[in-house]
Formats: C-alpha cells, sequence, structure tokens
C-alpha cells in the first residue's frame, strides 16, 4: 500500500520519511484562496472557521490527485492555518506582514489547525474517503526581542508557512511549549494518520516502506 502525498512541503516528508514511510508527492495544484472565498461567501457566518477551512483545502488536494493515488492523502501548510485571538492566518508570504504578526503573538498563545483527507484508491477506485483537523496550542516567548525576529524574518523561512513559525528548524527557539501533537504544528499529525488509515481498513504497518 503507498502513500501519494498531496503536498511537496519539505517538513511533511521529512515528518512521513522520520516515521518508515516514503510517499509519493505531487503538487496537487489547487486555488486554495479562490476555493476558500467561495466557501466563505456561501456560508452563514460569511468566513470559514479554522477547522473548517484546513479541511476543505485538504480534501480538495486529496481529490485533485486521485487519478494517480493508491491511497491519497492531503494535511500541512497549504491545509494548515494559525488562529490568534479569533482571527485565521495563512502564510504571510510579505516580510512586512510576518513582522506584524510576530510582534502581535510574542508572549502569547494561538492555535495551529492541520486538516487531513485520506482516500483509499486501491485497485484503481474509490473504496471510501476519510479526514478529520487536528489542533495544537503554541505557546510563544514572551521574550522574544525584535531584533531577533527581524533576523528570522530575514531568512525568509517565516514567509511560506501558516502562522510565520515552524518547530522543526530557526524558529523552533522561539516556542516555549505545545499542548497537543506536535506534529500537527508541522503540518502532518502522525498518529491521527494512523488512526484514518484503520478507519479505511489498512493497517499503519502496511505503510512502512523505508
Amino acid at each position: 500500500m503507498r502513500l501519494y502525498l498531496a503536498s511537496t512541503s519539505p517538513a511533511r516528508l521529512a515528518t512521513l520519511r522520520a516515521v518508515g514511510i516514503e510517499p509519493i508527492a505531487f503538487a496537487p495544484g489547487v486555488d486554495e484562496e479562490a476555493a476558500v472565498d467561495a466557501a466563505a461567501a456561501a456560508h452563514p457566518e460569511g468566513r470559514l472557521p479554522a477547522d473548517e477551512m484546513v479541511q476543505l483545502l485538504a480534501r480538495l488536494k486529496a481529490e485533485a490527485g486521485l487519478d494517480a493515488a493508491v491511497l491519497a492523502l492531503a494535511g500541512l501548510s497549504p491545509a494548515s492555518a494559525f488562529e490568534l485571538d479569533g482571527r485565521v492566518f495563512g502564510k504571510p508570504h510579505e516580510p512586512a506582514i510576518a513582522r506584524e504578526r510576530w510582534l502581535a503573538q510574542r508572549g502569547r498563545s494561538g492555535v495551529l489547525h492541520s486538516g487531513h483527507w485520506l482516500i483509499d484508491h486501491r485497485g484503481g477506485r474509490v473504496n471510501g474517503a476519510v479526514g478529520r483537523a487536528s489542533r495544537a496550542t503554541v505557546h510563544f516567548a514572551d521574550d522574544i526581542e525584535t531584533a531577533e525576529i527581524d533576523a528570522y524574518i530575514a531568512t525568509g523561512e517565516p514567509l511560506t508557512v501558516a502562522g510565520a513559525f515552524t518547530i522543526d528548524s530557526k524558529g523552533a527557539g522561539f516556542i516555549d511549549r505545545i499542548e497537543g501533537d506536535p506534529h500537527t504544528v508541522v503540518g502532518l499529525s502522525v498518529p491521527l494518520l494512523r488512526k484514518l488509515v484503520h478507519e479505511l481498513g489498512g493497517r499503519w504497518t502496511d505503510l512502512w516502506n523505508r
């Protein structure tokens, strides 16, 4: 049973490889902003809650790769979002936006949401699909200097990740602790993936190929 990953995120790939899985990764080519905007316009509240948003993107990306997939999974940064004070943030892209977010979140706590969608496509047909969002609370250090924030942003790392931070690279030193599954913050919850595989009638160990 081979795992097809609808993401080219290095962090997701490293996470799967560390637990014995070498996936076939591909870029799903989903217009995330258009999908979220359309779903938000149809939502009774006029916006999508964070967990619904990441699940929508995870499902769309998994389905986008269905033709190639035997067992397809969509998870991390394209399907992740950071929530602070009830506001949902994706990737900042711009240094000024990343700086603004870091000045607001240092010394505080927020919630990282990651969506997961798994499609069983063994035998060339859809045998089932399951998905859930995971969440983890991230507590940022309160002694982060503005000069440190500027130096971190200058590396370019926070520009392409939800919440403008990582825990598996340079941003790790700015985080005091995490409540919940740390893999969620990387963008792919390993324990949740195992449960989803079981729900589709598979075995976690069947995915081990490294």
